[in-house]
């Protein structure tokens, strides 16, 4: 009884905190975003290449942001009033939606920019994070942290390079997957077999992919330049799907990694979550001595599940050359691997569920260059730190409990 009286206590004071950052919000905009904002902002939805045109987006700026302001203010004061503790997660959604959007307009009165361009741009940068997001949660839904993705990650951005030059794109893709899935085998390896400490072995992973990589790139690409010029992916058209308005670029305008990746995310949420082996993996997880007792082999299931995990690591760090830029460069991940870490927790150790956090994290990528475009008062920078202000308020609690699975990080020993 004490429990649910403390549960429902703790639900209450987190409703009226929702309640106090919306009207928190509200105010901020309206005396941010709404006064003194002249002008129309104006989103372009189509380009001049598109079949199909759709009229600009005009929006006006300063009345815009007050209705915004007080929608803000309205949802915070529901709250605390109606005390809504069931809604209060989704209020909280909308508010930063709304505000997201507030902030487009200032940014953009009297001005326009593509708004199609940068939702594709969104798509684009978000891939490699929602891969790493998905090899987090393959290894994670067994018990085992993946620190070390970052470095799977940047061995297979280094074997698409090298071996895309020599063989072309395709061989260069399937070694980046074996790479990746060789590095995952050896963090299996140390962590299972060995029962070598989980962060520790996956900060090794990170730091010998740096190591090799570098030195590799310093002695072998810088010498041998044609080894790494490797060629890119072009973009497939969907027929028919990629001529719509702003549906079409945005989503069926891309190349085979941003197909691939989708065609994975949903692989893997009926693998993990629609099939008997994803039922067991699911149970080593979070009970692998029960599971044991059942039957199921936690240690192979573990092996699978991490060595899977780099093969779709090494998939991800392939986008970065084969994928992107055609050539490789030392440490170009930038803490991709990491970023999808977080997005794994955002998402709650669900694969659409990274994959929707790593579009979040990918529309502030793309919004940063907008931004530059614009020219506003705010440095793009700044920006950055919104998806992880974000993650640190999920990570707290604040709107709703991300658990991590019951085992998670603990060697599991056969008795």
């Amino acid at each position: 009884m004490n429990m649910e009286v403390k549960s429902s206590y703790h639900q209450i004071k987190q409703t009226q905190l929702i309640g106090y950052i919306l009207i928190a919000l509200g105010i901020f905009s309206t005396f941010v975003f709404s006064v003194g904002v002249e002008g129309d902002a104006v989103f372009r939805l189509s380009r001049p290449r598109d079949p199909l045109a759709l009229q600009n987006l005009v929006v006006p700026a300063s009345p815009y942001n007050f209705f915004v302001s007080f929608v803000l203010t309205f949802l915070g004061i529901r709250l605390l009033i109606k005390r809504m503790s069931n809604y209060s997660s989704l209020y909280l959604g909308l508010g930063f939606f709304l505000l997201i959007t507030c902030f487009l307009v200032w940014a953009t009165a009297g001005k326009s920019f593509s708004l199609t361009g940068m939702l594709q741009a969104t798509v684009v940068r978000a891939t490699p994070i929602a891969l790493a997001g998905l090899a987090g949660v393959l290894s994670e839904r067994v018990a085992v942290i993946n620190i070390g993705i970052e470095g799977m990650l940047l061995v297979g951005a280094f074997a698409g390079a090298v071996f895309g030059s020599i063989f072309g794109g395709l061989i260069g893709l399937i070694f980046a997957i074996f790479v990746g899935a060789l590095f995952g085998l050896l963090l299996a390896v140390l962590v299972i077999t060995y029962r070598v400490d989980q962060i520790i072995a996956g900060v090794a992973i990170n730091i010998l992919a740096l190591g090799t990589t570098s030195f590799l790139t310093s002695h072998l690409l810088k010498s041998h330049p044609h080894l790494n010029d490797a060629p890119i992916f072009k973009p497939i058209k969907i027929p028919f799907i990629s001529d719509l308005p702003v549906i079409g670029p945005t989503f069926f305008q891309h190349n085979f990694f941003v197909y691939g990746a989708l065609i994975l995310i949903i692989a893997s949420t009926f693998y993990l979550f629609n099939t008997g082996i994803g039922l067991r993996l699911r149970a080593v997880g979070e009970h692998p001595k029960a599971a044991d007792t059942l039957g199921v082999n936690v240690l192979k299931l573990r092996y699978l599940n991490v060595t899977l995990a780099g093969m779709v690591a090494g998939f991800g760090g392939a986008w970065f050359t084969i994928g992107s830029v055609g050539r490789f460069d030392e440490a170009m991940t930038g803490g991709r691997g990491f970023i999808g870490l977080a997005a794994m927790i955002f998402g709650r150790w669900h694969p659409v569920g990274a994959l929707m956090a790593a579009l979040v994290f990918g529309f502030a990528d793309s919004l940063q260059q907008k931004l530059a475009i614009l020219k506003t008062p705010i440095p793009s920078e700044f920006l950055a730190m919104a998806p992880y202000i974000a993650t640190i308020v999920l990570v707290a609690g604040l709107i709703g409990r991300a658990r991590a699975p019951n085992a998670i990080g603990k060697p599991y020993i056969k008795e």
